[in-house]
């Protein structure tokens, strides 16, 4: 019988595991080539792995909720049509008796603990009848998780299924004092430790009052997974922020001319985001200290310039889709590229590659009418700009004439970077250069 293992594939930089979210196809299912098999989750996006192959499958290796490593076979396909099971390969069956191994040290760990602690196995399925996976009653039999804590916890998997990043949170909480043990847990002898009036620690969640009318509104996976990504990169990087204002008049005048002819040839808008990231191209290649990251006390120099643009999607989240090797790109090109990301963003058709290799990522705050704003460090990246509303404004002009008030067109630039490795000197530089750069677009450019 010829049996095909379907891997968990690289899905992106820095991405090594995924979670196993849905299957969309039933052991003894046929499956056709390329046809969607399973949807994955990462850190960074979601994901359906189409089928390498055409046939049945045959054996699913990893359920729901349960994590993956890049390379590990999470399901295997019959090519010879009868759907048979009898047959599997060397590394399926090597990957089952470890499967099994694990469990039942699992198993044994489990024991332990409920001997030392008083606590019951962690079993399949609890009281209430929740389903917990391999990967989760390990760890909490590893941590003597009881069986009782765990009914307890709300969990973010799919039916309120517990997942590793909870039960993980919920260890990390009760190590820095957030989760208190049960009251059954005390023992006569043990007084509670006493109350004092102190300020909070950061580690701490502190409980916020509930008025009449409040409603509570769970945040979804993507709204939590860029919450961590925001404080981590505010708890990694010292941010400080420049700021530039910009004479963007000839860039207003030349697109109001353009735009109308561009979409007639290219059948889709142009925008001042091609502009942008092409300034912020020339002013990388004049202070490649910027296209860094820094990995403890080493510094990465990053050959390709990848600009990650951030992309508002319409459930109100964020996400940054990069432009790889942007430096290499003409307006066209970059104009192009734009589109074609934002348009992958809107309708969630975004891969983990689209995604990842960022070296330096511009926000266009001015998109909502702010004027300026703050970014926050994409992470590892050590610099990010925001790009402000054009506003008409009065300015003063210098000419050989003498200096006159005149009707300009303006924008303000933030630039904020990592000060662990970018100075003062460095960021104000750069962010004046792309600045100069703006200033300095040829009204006579055609496209």
């Amino acid at each position: 019988m010829s049996q095909v293992e379907i891997r968990l594939p690289k899905m992106g930089e820095s991405v090594t595991e995924a979670t196993i979210t849905n299957w969309l196809k039933n052991i003894g299912d046929t499956v056709e080539m390329d046809e969607p098999l399973v949807e994955v989750a990462t850190d960074k996006v979601d994901n359906e792995l189409p089928s390498e192959v055409e046939g049945t499958l045959v054996e699913i290796l990893f359920q729901e909720d349960e994590v993956a490593q890049v390379g590990d076979v999470i399901a295997i396909i019959s090519t010879d049509g009868d759907g048979g099971t009898s047959t599997t390969s060397s590394v399926a069956v090597e990957t089952k008796v470890e499967t099994q191994a694990v469990e039942a040290v699992a198993q044994t760990v489990a024991t332990a603990v409920s001997t030392v602690n008083g606590s019951s196995d962690v079993s399949k399925n609890g009281p209430s009848g929740k389903f917990y996976s391999p990967l989760v009653r390990s760890i909490a039999s590893a941590e003597g998780i009881s069986m009782q804590e765990l009914e307890n916890l709300t969990g973010s998997g799919q039916g309120g299924r517990v997942t590793k990043k909870d039960i993980l949170s919920f260890i990390e909480d009760k190590r820095t004092g957030v989760v208190t043990k049960p009251a059954t847990q005390q023992t006569a002898t043990t007084a509670p430790a006493p109350q004092t009036e102190s300020a909070p620690k950061p580690t701490q969640k502190v409980a916020i009052p509930l008025m009449e009318g409040d409603e509570i509104v769970e945040m979804d996976r993507m709204r939590k997974l860029i919450a961590e990504h925001m404080v981590t990169s505010k708890h990694t990087s010292p941010h400080v922020t420049s700021f530039v204002e910009a004479d963007v008049t000839n860039i207003w005048n030349w697109r109001n001319k353009i735009k109308n002819e561009y979409k007639a040839r290219e059948g889709e808008n142009f925008t001042f985001t091609p502009i942008f990231i092409e300034a912020l191209t020339k002013a990388i290649r004049d202070f490649p200290g910027i296209n860094v990251s820094l990995d403890g006390n080493n510094i990465i120099q990053r050959k390709n310039i990848n600009i990650g643009m951030a992309t508002a999607l319409p459930s109100g989240n964020l996400i940054v889709p990069v432009i790889k090797n942007a430096d290499q790109l003409n307006l066209v090109g970059l104009s192009k590229r734009v589109n074609s990301l934002a348009d992958k963003a809107r309708n969630g058709k975004l891969s983990s590659d689209d995604i990842s290799g960022g070296t330096y990522t511009l926000t266009n705050v001015g998109t909502f009418g702010n004027v300026m704003g703050t970014p926050i460090i994409n992470q590892p990246q050590v610099a990010i700009m925001a790009t402000g509303a054009i506003r008409k404004v009065p300015a003063v002009i210098e000419t050989a004439d003498g200096d006159f008030i005149g009707i300009r067109y303006k924008m303000f630039l933030s630039h904020s970077y990592d000060h662990r490795i970018v100075d003062g000197a460095l960021g104000g530089m750069f962010v004046k250069r792309v600045a100069e750069y703006l200033e300095a677009f040829d009204v006579n450019r055609e496209l």
